[in-house]
């Protein structure tokens, strides 16, 4: 039986190029709001069939972009969302922003395939090659590791790998699933048995069993402000009002949390404001997020608020959105009209020292995440002392309505499963929830709902094997196997040179 791969080998470049853009597009099928998880071995496989039927390192390397192109392109179509909050200012850079940030991350995939067909394209170098340039999308220009594919499993039996091996371990689990297939679409009955078997571990749910909980009930509060009228002063004491009437509905919790940015004032002139929040929270402490001001730097924060309305811990966001809460090069960007998208002082916010542990008294302590912090496996893992449980304030209005808040809180289910730590997340239009160990959701309030949910804290688990190494054996790893790949090259040119025949006379 003719090879699948052989047709379309004899074809032109650009038209493998297009089969790679829409093979690339079909693995956003695998995450929200899709969720069918096996598609995520799609571009997977299909980056092995480019390979093989590259006619050159440069060939690879355009046709791996491509793919890369087109399945960051289909999964990150959220990203025009926070330009059309401002429209009229910010809406004509949504289309460039879409076409730059796909292409620029499709240059990784491209970089992978380029890799291994001038390492002799061999399947298991590309397993480490693009197992690779995903860790180098985790922390290159300070890291963009959303959509990465292992995102696509938290919903289902096999993201519990996460818990071992973290994305990067996962990754490379996938990478040998994809390369086993490609390998026997030869023979079909086996080829079908190994997409069967990733399927079965892909779609099977993860059994609800009930997570040991602690004593212990946290409240999240959810005001649904939209992102055009969050900062509306006409609209602004509605979204007030309606937390602090969550805050003090029924029973008192131990824990309430607000949103990132729940309050429009700074910390400083923000006292009022807190004196109110204590009396409806009837000796709750509450965590919100908030700005504040410090020498003429603004920091994305969040406070607790003891009983008595008293800030008593701050934090500082460190991990900050570039373009959207910092502009690289301000001066530039500056002159060409372009500002960040929460710009508030020239070049955006400052960033944070660095996580720290915040003491939650009789809950335990908490490792905060504003936001986009969340995405970061390496930066959950980042403290010496291991928290009991992971909180998460955000506002994902600026993602839309739809695949940007659900992929959102499949990473933070991702955090959770590899650190084996519980996660609470309040989120200002949702996704709110709960989040077990083992990346179960708990409790949750819908998206676009005002509300609030009150819901037992689970416990932590076991600290996980990820949890304790980190990505350092996986990166020394795959780094070590790409050595391997290139002096198998030099020493397979060297075998080549000797074996020629000499020229004649």
């Amino acid at each position: 039986m003719r090879h699948p791969g052989a047709r379309i080998a004899q074809g032109p470049l650009w038209a493998q190029a297009v089969l790679a853009v829409l093979a690339g597009a079909s693995g956003a099928l695998a995450h929200a709001p899709f969720d069918n998880a096996i598609a995520i071995l799609i571009p997977l496989i299909a980056a092995f069939g480019l390979l093989s039927i590259a006619r050159s390192t440069a060939a690879a390397g355009l046709l791996g972009v491509a793919l890369g192109t087109g399945y960051f392109g289909a999964t990150l179509t959220w990203i025009l969302e926070p330009f059309q909050v401002d429209a009229a200012t910010t809406g004509w850079m949504a289309p460039f922003a879409l076409v730059l940030l796909s292409v620029g991350l499709g240059l990784f995939w491209g970089a992978a395939l380029a890799f291994a067909r001038w390492a002799g394209a061999r399947a298991w170098v590309l397993a480490l090659a693009l197992t690779g340039t995903e860790m180098l999308r985790a922390y290159v220009l300070t890291g963009f590791p959303w959509a990465t594919p292992p995102q696509a499993l938290v919903g289902g039996l096999a993201g519990q790998v996460l818990a071992w091996g973290g994305p990067h371990g996962t990754m490379l689990l996938l990478m040998g699933a994809a390369a086993l297939a490609w390998t026997m679409s030869r023979q079909w009955a086996k080829a079908a048995l190994i997409v069967a078997l990733a399927m079965l571990l892909d779609v099977i749910p993860l059994p609800m069993s009930d997570s040991p909980l602690t004593d212990k009930t946290v409240r999240l509060v959810q005001p649904n402000a939209p992102q055009h009228e969050k900062w509306d002063p006409a609209r602004i004491p509605v979204f007030i009002d309606r937390q602090i009437e969550y805050t003090a509905d029924g029973a008192v919790p131990d824990l309430v949390v607000w949103p990132e940015t729940a309050l429009p004032y700074l910390l400083e002139h923000a006292q009022p404001a807190f004196d109110v929040i204590a009396d409806a929270a009837r000796g709750a402490p509450v965590v919100l997020g908030i700005q504040r001001s410090e020498a003429g730097r603004y920091f994305n924060s969040l406070v607790v608020l003891d009983a008595t309305g008293q800030v008593a811990q701050t934090y500082d966001k460190h991990h900050l959105v570039p373009f959207g809460e910092y502009m690289p090069l301000p001066g530039l960007f500056r002159s060409l009209g372009i500002q960040s998208l929460a710009d508030r002082v020239d070049g955006g916010y400052t960033a944070g020292p660095g996580p720290l542990l915040l003491d939650m008294g009789p809950l335990g302590s908490a490792l905060p995440l504003i936001c986009y912090e969340a995405v970061f496996a390496h930066g959950v893992g980042a403290t010496s002392e291991r928290p009991d449980f992971l909180m998460q304030l955000t506002n994902d209005a600026w993602f839309g309505m739809r695949s940007g808040p659900q992929q959102h809180l499949a990473q933070a289910q991702m955090r959770a499963i590899e650190q084996g730590l519980p996660l609470i997340r309040s989120a200002n239009t949702g996704i709110s929830a709960v989040i077990d160990p083992k990346g179960r959701i708990t409790a949750a309030l819908a998206l676009n709902e005002a509300g609030y949910v009150d819901a037992q804290l689970p416990a932590p688990g076991a600290p996980t094997l990820y949890s304790q190494t980190g990505d350092l054996p996986w990166v020394l790893f795959v780094l070590l196997g790409l050595i391997g790949a290139v002096l198998h090259r030099a020493r397979t040119r060297r075998a080549q040179a000797i074996d020629a025949p000499a020229p004649e006379a």
